[in-house]
């Protein structure tokens, strides 16, 4: 990545119709659709198969079987996210997304099947049929993300290693591009239509399944350009990441489980007895919450793994993994611990990925749609990339590519960068303050370490490296996450807090949203014109 020797001077220029930043499955999805009408180009941050879709292990969650309904998946995915959703768009995501899915399997798309030529389907967490696809046993997002870019048009060009930095806005208001830095130096990318696909903010704690690179970035981009974000104290802990010398090494899927694992300690006894009717295959929260009680009482913590047949076959990534980390399989036991996976929240976007800027979409999980409610059901996020990609192409495709007005709005950031906390200090406050349980004091004493988030917004960010800018994103978006973690005042889905551990009804379908340097309690993520509670100054 660009650092201090970038080069200076007048940035390069690149015109396009459409801009994609970021290179999952959202992006590649959409680029497959609009590719076959407008020029597309996609920055990514790093290379094209450094994403968490590619490194996605279980699944798609979608409807195929006829034992199974997609109001039955509709169901399963309110009752993990409790209940805090946007249910249209999870009736969208759910319905839409297994008629597409449908169309893959009949493209051709190399899923795992069973003797008879039907998809072998898996069970995970919180779903009541078996109705996760899965490719290359636990190598399905590999295998997808390979497939969508064999099946790209051909006048898309990807340019890897450049970090995205600030959005173009235009004298109205509208998006029209974005500044990168990379090995070519500084370019501005102009487009008639700029699309959020960064994905998460998982790196911004030490122990995650997600890449280092998963900083939030599109989050603080779409946030400084005066964007609105909600639901950023939901984020998501995997319970069974891969725990060895301390530190977390990789994702054991959630299928592992699915095929008959279960959650031991030291001495093989069963963890989740008692816990949840599910037991193993309970929400994500209430697994990952449970490990971490154990763990904080000084046990470890393990899935056996002792009643799954072929085991080395069925999950040939995770084994890999293992092996390479030192784990005997033939003990049956595969020690593991919760670390962060999935941010609910991001940037508010609906089912065809509009945000509150004009011709700025986002999409995947940078984007709160509002499907994930409080906890994300298992697969679902691998569908909500292909679905909301796809409704994002096309309603892009009718649209048309029609913006006249390139001329930039005039400069306002003019402040100079307030002190920063190094990077690991900020993860490990992270992991401390906003980790699977929180509590008001520590999160008000963190909150008190991060400079004023107006201060933020005000930096004028064109001579720093890249290494300092994602830095600086990385306060932006721990900012709104602390922020919003001490507004919500009750325990809901992956936000746990131990002062208030139970759900209040008062809260409950109340979205905490920042824009434009306030945050405002409302009961809408898109009726903006609905708004309980009173605008706040937090800053």
């Amino acid at each position: 990545m660009c650092q201090d020797n970038c080069k200076e001077g007048r940035p390069m220029d690149v015109k396009t119709d459409i801009l994609i930043i970021g290179s999952g499955i959202a992006s590649l999805q959409a680029a497959r659709l609009l590719g076959q009408h407008f020029q597309v180009q996609i920055v990514t941050k790093s290379s094209v198969k450094m994403s968490s879709s590619y490194r996605a292990q279980g699944g798609i969650a979608a409807v195929t079987s006829p034992e199974d309904h997609t109001n039955l998946h509709i169901a399963d995915t309110l009752a993990a996210g409790e209940f805090h959703h946007e249910k249209k768009f999870v009736e969208t995501l759910i319905k839409d997304g297994s008629t597409i899915m449908r169309q893959f399997l009949l493209e051709g798309l190399p899923i795992d099947r069973q003797e008879t030529g039907e998809p072998a389907l898996g069970l995970e967490g919180a779903h009541s049929h078996h109705r996760i696809l899965h490719a290359g046993g636990d190598r399905t997002g590999q295998i997808l993300i390979d497939y969508l870019l064999k099946h790209l048009p051909p006048n898309i060009s990807i340019h890897c290693n450049e970090l995205a930095y600030e959005l173009m806005l235009n004298s109205n208001g509208a998006c029209i591009g974005v500044l990168t830095k990379g090995e070519e130096g500084l370019k501005r990318y102009f487009a008639h239509h700029v699309i959020l696909a960064t994905g998460g903010a998982g790196a911004l704690y030490p122990s995650t399944s997600n890449y280092a690179t998963n900083t939030g970035d599109g989050i603080a981009l779409a946030y400084r350009a005066g964007a609105a974000i909600s639901d950023m104290e939901f984020m998501q802990f995997h319970p069974s990441l891969l725990w060895c010398d301390g530190e977390a090494k990789g994702l054991v899927s959630e299928a592992v489980r699915g095929a008959g694992g279960i959650f031991v300690n030291a001495q093989r006894e069963p963890i989740m007895t008692g816990v949840h009717p599910l037991l193993d295959l309970a929400p994500r929260h209430v697994t990952a919450h449970t490990l971490y009680i154990k763990r904080a009482s000084g046990q470890e913590t393990f899935i056996d793994i002792t009643n799954i047949q072929h085991f080395e076959e069925k999950f040939p990534t995770i084994t890999k993994l293992c092996i390479d980390n030192g784990i005997d399989l033939q003990n049956g036991l595969i020690p593991v611990a919760p670390g962060s996976h999935f941010l609910m929240g991001g940037v508010i976007a609906d089912d065809m990925g509009r945000t509150t800027i004009a011709n700025l979409y986002a999409v995947g999980e940078v984007a709160c749609t509002g499907v994930h409610g409080a906890n994300r059901l298992a697969s679902n996020s691998l569908l909500e990339g292909i679905t909301f990609g796809q409704k994002m192409a096309q309603y892009i495709i009718q649209t048309g590519c029609n913006q006249t007005n390139f001329t930039l709005a005039a400069a306002k950031y003019q402040q100079s960068m307030p002190p920063l906390l190094p990077k690991e200090q900020l993860q490990q406050a992270m992991m401390h303050t906003l980790g699977i349980v929180r509590n008001p004091i520590d999160m008000r004493h963190f909150a008190e370490q991060l400079p004023a988030l107006q201060d933020l917004l005000q930096v004028n960010v064109m001579n720093f490296n890249a290494q300092h800018l994602e830095l600086y994103m990385m306060h932006i978006v721990a900012s709104l996450m602390v922020h919003a973690a001490l507004t919500r005042t009750e325990t809901r889905g992956a936000h746990i807090r131990n002062d208030t551990p139970n759900s209040d009804t008062d809260w409950a379908r109340r979205w905490i949203i920042f824009q434009q340097g306030q945050m405002k309690v409302r009961n809408s993520l898109y009726e903006y014109h609905q708004t309980r509670g009173n605008a706040q100054a937090i800053f």
